[in-house]
């Protein structure tokens, strides 16, 4: 064996990364983040700052003027951002989740079309798959596509739609042969200002409330046949090898919304006196915090390892069992985080339940992570159906 045996340590590319990402997290968004909470606002200085710092879409490859980050840099983006504010981590990560379909399965025109302004930040991207009826059941879907000459003329509702009404570009999933199920859907891209797109008015929502949650409205909406992404038939095929990968990004939310809410609870803890002393020196509140740190790490461990096969599946391998791996990597670091700002919640007392705190909002944020991209009782089916 080496001594040098790093296989469980991110390498010095990865922290210093961390660093940097936390340093103007703090600096650049955290100062904002209850204000965007309060007045459910999007967190445009987030965006700002992201965008100046090439930090917004980390993942988009080289070829098309993006950084090219692997899986396990995007992650730490992700989580950095989330510790502080978890409206603000949905700007990166559902970056990737809409503009992922185009880089696994697009023609390299779509993708240069619609991956380049992504990269400069000119453009945001988002995905739309579920439906008013369609929600766990996505093959149920009901908006439909059909071929009209050189175009496809698209029609239908899509709901649960995160930075809709914000973003330029929409990956939509549409039936194009209802005989055929899950065959017979396929995958576009929508563009915001396509004739026809229109949007709901935003979802009022108990946390995440600085990203817009909309419908999006689909009345005619007449496209080019080159914005399908892939072949047709193959959009529910890409649309499920797409959330294998960024499942592992909700991941990477609920444990940057775990560890900013411990990094919180530790110092109040702190300062914090009862009795004549701080609140830290009693055991019943050292194992509280013992116990929160190890389910962090417990998290943390496991959405790290999917991120590396996250990656090692982009490079080629078919070895990986990334779907059971991404699956678990969201449900355990989602159930965590809802346990670990319950208890930061509980650490603070009356404080944590007042707004004046952040550990409240961690707590409404934290939630969500256990329903989007596949509710936790799915990911127990899709684990359970993709044993290693």
């Amino acid at each position: 064996m080496a001594s040098d045996f790093d296989l469980y340590r991110p390498s010095e590319e990865h922290e210093m990364l961390r660093d940097s990402v936390r340093a103007l997290a703090e600096a650049k968004i955290a100062p904002y983040a209850a204000e965007v909470d309060e007045e459910a606002r999007f967190p445009q200085e987030a965006l700002d700052a992201l965008v100046a710092n090439d930090l917004h879409a980390v993942h988009v490859p080289e070829a098309y003027g993006g950084a090219g980050a692997d899986a396990l840099a995007t992650v730490i983006v992700i989580e950095e951002v989330a510790r502080v504010c978890g409206s603000s981590s949905l700007i990166p990560a559902v970056n990737k989740l809409g503009s992922l379909p185009v880089i696994l399965s697009a023609s390299e025109e779509l993708k240069k079309r619609c991956l380049t302004p992504l990269a400069k930040g000119d453009a945001m991207f988002s995905y739309c798959l579920s439906e008013p009826d369609a929600g766990s059941d996505a093959g149920g879907m009901k908006t439909k596509a059909v071929r009209d000459g050189d175009s496809w003329v698209l029609n239908g509702v899509k709901r649960w739609i995160t930075n809709a009404g914000v973003s330029d570009y929409y990956t939509v999933m549409a039936v194009t042969d209802p005989d055929k199920r899950t065959k017979g859907i396929s995958a576009f891209v929508v563009e915001k200002d396509d004739e026809g797109v229109s949007f709901g008015a935003p979802e009022k929502k108990l946390g995440i409330k600085g990203s817009p949650t909309r419908e999006v409205y689909l009345d005619n909406v007449r496209i080019p046949a080159d914005r399908m992404i892939g072949a047709e038939g193959t959009g529910f095929a890409t649309a499920m090898k797409t959330l294998d990968h960024t499942r592992i990004t909700i991941a990477a939310q609920a444990l940057g919304i775990a560890q900013g809410a411990l990094d919180y609870a530790k110092g109040y803890v702190q300062e914090r006196k009862q009795f004549g002393k701080p609140i830290g020196d009693f055991q019943g509140v050292q194992f509280m915090l013992a116990d929160m740190a190890m389910k962090i790490e417990a998290a943390r461990q496991l959405t790290y390892a999917a991120a590396a096969r996250s990656e090692r599946v982009s490079e080629g391998s078919d070895k990986e069992d990334l779907t059971f791996f991404g699956a678990a990597a969201k449900c355990y670091a989602s159930d965590a985080a809802m346990e670990i700002t319950t208890d930061a919640v509980q650490l603070l007392g009356g404080y944590g339940y007042t707004r004046d705190y952040p550990v409240e909002r961690m707590m409404r944020d934290a939630k969500i992570t256990q329903i989007y991209e596949g509710t936790n009782q799915v990911q127990r089916i899709v684990m359970a159906r993709n044993l290693p």
